[in-house]
């Protein structure tokens, strides 16, 4: 099981340079074509050129100087939108759709370009419908998905997740499925004879399992404090859908981390 068809965001931010390698070494393992989408938005009130030709320059030579030589199938798609208003995480996911991954960065604080927001990972989470990697804007990842956390809590959210992260899972060195408990929670059901331990050994998937309680520390935190203690270098988790005045959300957990992660995060919804 491999992921074949990976789209990542490319800009001209510092960072963008470590989502590509990560995305070069993830096609690379799996003999995957990797899509590279530069996407240039309109606003309603933007009349003139406000830089983005030199963006969209710098991001393709950027670009083309990492995959040159690199032995991946990859291919420049640089999207010039027509319709003003349209966001960028929607014109991405109308590309994502047909991709096996979808890689991303985590917004940083005052260095995005004009025209990306700053929650665009959480946007492109909850439209694509596809699995999303989110990688954090500091830092260089050498390895993914050797040593994997698999963050489960029986649910729609987790289950998608675990179905999206198999190639991951299926490859991985080391797996720990990590249970955290908080004071909110309501028993869970348990069902003899059918636990998530169950079905990845069938997948002949080596596990940890694990189960944490919380208390007064948020979930986010034991995850990203895990992953460190444990060597660590994937976070899978699921985005359960939360809505609040009319518009959909992520919940807590998937904000904190968006926010704070220091480990890439693949995240389903």
């Amino acid at each position: 099981m491999d992921f074949k068809d990976i789209l990542v965001h490319i800009d001209s931010t510092p960072q963008c340079a470590a989502r590509l390698k990560v995305a070069l070494l993830l096609a690379g393992q799996h003999d995957a074509h990797l899509t590279g989408i530069h996407v240039t938005t309109h606003a309603h009130y933007t009349s003139t050129d406000t830089g983005s030709q030199g963006r969209l320059a710098a991001a393709e030579a950027m670009f083309r100087e990492l995959t040159a030589g690199s032995g991946v199938s990859a291919q420049w798609l640089a999207v010039d939108w027509p319709v003003t208003g349209v966001g960028m995480a929607e014109i991405i996911n109308l590309y994502a759709h047909k991709k096996d991954l979808v890689v991303v960065g985590q917004g940083e604080p005052g260095t995005a370009e004009p025209d990306i927001p700053q929650d665009l990972a959480e946007r492109v989470v909850k439209g694509a419908g596809r699995p999303v990697l989110v990688v954090p804007y500091a830092g260089n990842f050498k390895t993914i998905g050797e040593r994997v956390i698999l963050a489960w809590k029986d649910g729609r959210a987790s289950a998608r997740a675990l179905g999206d992260a198999m190639p991951f899972l299926s490859r991985a060195k080391q797996v720990r499925v990590l249970t955290i408990e908080t004071p909110q929670d309501l028993p869970a059901l348990e069902l003899p004879d059918d636990d998530i331990a169950t079905h990845l050994e069938r997948h002949r998937i080596t596990l940890v399992q694990e189960h944490l309680a919380t208390g007064a520390i948020p979930v986010a935190d034991i995850l990203m404090t895990y992953a460190w203690e444990n060597g660590c270098d994937l976070i899978v988790m699921g985005a359960f859908a939360q809505g609040s005045g009319g518009a959909l959300g992520v919940g807590p957990v998937a904000r904190h981390l968006f926010q704070q992660m220091t480990v890439p995060v693949l995240m389903s919804h």
